[in-house]
């Protein structure tokens, strides 16, 4: 089975920024944009390693 591409992105809900990806994983809500990118990128570095579906 091919492992599914992880495509991140930030969605705004109010006040605070929702980092997203195409797997169905969503960081947590944070106040800064660029916090939320770096839970994103997070993310898409370990998802390889971590992703056993």
């Amino acid at each position: 089975m091919a492992q599914q591409e992880h495509r991140t992105t930030t969605v705004e809900q109010g006040p605070f920024c929702i980092a997203r990806c195409s797997c169905g994983w969503r960081g947590p809500a944070r106040r800064a944009r660029s916090q939320a990118r770096t839970d994103a990128a997070g993310h898409a570095a370990t998802a390889d390693g971590l992703d056993r579906s």
